[in-house]
């Protein structure tokens, strides 16, 4: 009576925690559960804000900084924000156990509130969205959403980008979006077989940039996906090719308004030796007006866009970038 199978079954169940508080985690990287609940009311009140319905409102862009340490071009970017101050906002979700301090000027207080973030995880794609939901939430008049990384620098001036951003009447978002990579399929699968079944076939998947200039519909479209982001959440199984966020965002875009994209990325990055999933980091010889130029031009099929924004580049780049900053990087090409 005592070793019932019930009895039995219902040992098992109570023993179950235990388990799984001393069994070695099968997941090399921390799981990202269904979001938070904060996470979950921010998106919501985000995805119900609307547009201003002032007479003619002068639209803004929203800049995005995701960084795990100090703003080290802060410099560089204040001059670049020196003027126009009607035409911008400004939003960092800085990673909390980075101590990254507040640089001052138009960065004070623009800090969000902020979650860890790991490398190799679903954490990158979540503070984007949550740096997407509170410039939503925080001025209507934003209408580009612009992610930039701590290692990012501008390659023209603020007008230049305001104007090119808004010089057509039918805006669309610039997201590189790739089907051709050689491992797209070794990345695809880097969460096991099928795992991405059924809402990701293999035909839809698409990898690409993991900065992008989104549009404020797509934004909207961004924080409110949960179909998707419950796929892109599941932990890899390897390291290697497991880059979610280079996923996430083409693969979202490319299934829900394929010609709603550019598919072209306005931050220029040198894969040329290429480490470690790193792409090239520049260092102070390297800078020169030549570079500047040369980062500009398109380095893809379609020569009509230009880069607006550059990375990777190293601290000891700020001074001579700054050397060069009013004579070339803020001198716009005519």
């Amino acid at each position: 009576m005592l070793w019932s199978p019930i009895f039995v079954s219902f040992t098992l169940f109570l023993s179950l925690p235990l388990v799984l508080l001393f069994s070695p985690s099968p997941f090399p990287f921390p799981f990202i559960s269904s979001p938070e609940a904060d996470d979950l009311s921010l998106f919501r009140r985000a995805t119900t804000t609307h547009l201003s319905t002032t007479l003619n409102p002068k639209p803004k862009i929203a800049f995005l900084f995701l960084t795990n340490s100090n703003l080290s071009f802060s410099p560089l970017w204040q001059k670049f924000f020196s003027t126009h101050h009607h035409l911008f906002n400004i939003y960092i979700h800085a990673d909390p156990s980075s101590s990254v301090s507040d640089p001052g000027g138009v960065f004070h207080n623009r800090f969000i509130p902020s979650k860890k973030t790991y490398r190799s995880s679903p954490t990158l794609i979540s503070a984007s969205r949550r740096l997407l939901a509170h410039a939503l939430l925080d001025d209507p008049l934003n209408h580009y959403f612009a992610l930039i990384s701590q290692h990012c620098i501008p390659l023209l001036s603020l007008r230049f980008v305001y104007n090119y951003l808004f010089r057509g009447p039918h805006y669309k978002s610039f997201i590189e979006i790739l089907s051709d990579e050689p491992n797209l399929y070794e990345r695809y699968m880097a969460r096991g077989e099928d795992a991405m079944l059924p809402e990701v076939p293999y035909h839809n998947f698409r990898v690409g940039s993991q900065f992008f200039v989104f549009t404020r519909p797509h934004a909207k479209l961004v924080v409110q996906d949960r179909r998707l982001w419950k796929k892109f959440r599941l932990p890899c199984l390897t390291e290697e090719p497991c880059y979610p966020e280079e996923h996430y965002f083409p693969t979202l875009l490319w299934m829900e308004d394929p010609n709603g994209c550019t598919g072209f990325t306005l931050t220029r990055v040198n894969w040329t030796g290429c480490w470690d999933g790193h792409p090239h980091l520049y260092t102070p010889e390297e800078v020169s007006p030549e570079l500047i130029r040369q980062l500009r031009e398109s380095n893809s099929s379609n020569y009509s866009y230009k880069h607006l924004f550059a990375r990777k580049f190293s601290p000891e780049c700020l001074v001579p970038l700054m050397n060069i900053a009013d004579d070339v990087i803020f001198r716009d090409p005519k």
